[in-house]
């Protein structure tokens, strides 16, 4: 991935990319509720960084949930929305610690996925208003 050029908009890029490997590191361990988190987080900074692109809210989880609802829109592919109501779901996890080992790991994949997917359409916004992504 290349660095984005608005500062705190590449600090969310950043965090989430390290929260994604966080994630797997507790994945490793065995540790799905650590795991879920992390992976909530990554979610979570991504969908951050792409409302600071746009100049929406991004201070509450109503926001960010309506944020991940927009850029679907803005895309037209509902799967940005399934991401994040995902990434939803394994947060509940971490408080709860109420799925199965099956449903950890579709979503588990689904939330990386989506994570990465966006963080795509991060960069291709930069580029598609005239930024340059490499600065």
């Amino acid at each position: 991935m290349t660095m984005i050029k608005e500062s705190t908009v590449a600090k969310r890029v950043t965090q989430s990319l390290v929260f994604l490997e966080q994630a797997e590191a507790e994945f490793a361990v065995g540790d799905t509720r650590q795991g879920a988190e992390k992976l909530y987080g990554a979610a979570v900074q991504a969908i951050i960084a792409a409302s600071l692109q746009r100049g929406w809210k991004y201070d509450s989880h109503r926001a960010n949930k309506n944020a991940s609802q927009a850029i679907a829109k803005e895309y037209g592919d509902s799967s940005l929305i399934n991401g994040f109501s995902a990434a939803e779901k394994l947060h509940i996890h971490f408080h709860h610690d109420n799925m199965e080992d099956y449903e950890i790991a579709v979503d588990r994949h689904g939330v990386r996925g989506y994570v990465e997917q966006l963080l795509d359409l991060v960069e291709e916004y930069e580029e598609r208003e005239g930024r340059d992504p490499l600065e």
